[in-house]
């Protein structure tokens, strides 16, 4: 067995954030594990709780989003953030890059700010 697969179905989510706050600064690595609707132990998100509650809300359609017609998203920069997830939802192997350079990714990071290392409603921020 590898250590992918291991990973895999030890938990239902396992997943990897490195954020970094601006270009050339620290990176910041969290971690959720969750298993049957509750993080375990290892978790490092500052609220595993709000995280996981967010990743079983959005997780399906922000990582895994379906094909449609492309969308019209406000020209607006929300700043230099960058959060790398990878990891396993459900069995589904996750590799999500997030941002804020425009409008729509603002809107992906908000709906996963818990995820991303800020709580409910925050940019993320640290």
């Amino acid at each position: 067995m590898t250590d992918t697969h291991d990973r895999r179905t030890r938990h239902e989510i396992d997943l990897t954030i490195r954020l970094t706050e601006a270009p050339g600064g620290p990176e910041h690595v969290f971690r959720l594990e969750a298993s049957g609707g509750v993080p375990a132990e290892g978790c490092t998100l500052p609220d595993s709780t709000a995280a996981l509650a967010a990743v079983t809300q959005h997780g399906e359609d922000i990582f895994f989003p379906k094909p449609g017609p492309p969308k019209m998203c406000t020209q607006q920069y929300g700043g230099p953030q960058v959060a790398v997830v990878t990891g396993w939802f459900r069995g589904r192997e996750v590799n999500s890059e997030f941002s804020r350079t425009d409008g729509c990714e603002i809107a992906r990071w908000r709906a996963m700010a818990p995820l991303l290392g800020g709580v409910a409603g925050s940019t993320g921020a640290i």
